[in-house]
């Protein structure tokens, strides 16, 4: 499997997980007494994740274009 495709998969899997997470929060602050401070922190992870592998998912087509030399390339069919 392509590293790309392995990326987008955790991309997709952590959003699952974040969103889980804030869920849990959420129902956790809806509760009478105070939830504790691991709750609060649960979707902290899969958030930094996710933004890192965004970041890389962002990046990427302007890295193939930066390798292929971009739309300026002049390409001589000779």
């Amino acid at each position: 499997m392509n590293w790309n495709i392995w990326i987008r998969q955790i991309h997709r899997w952590l959003s699952i997980a974040f969103t889980v997470a804030v869920i849990i929060n959420i129902v956790a602050m809806s509760m009478e007494k105070q939830p504790a401070l691991w709750i609060g922190l649960l979707a902290l992870f899969p958030l930094i994740l996710l933004l890192l592998s965004g970041l890389y998912l962002f990046v990427l087509p302007y890295a193939a274009k930066w390798r292929n030399g971009g739309p300026s390339a002049v390409r001589s069919d000779a």
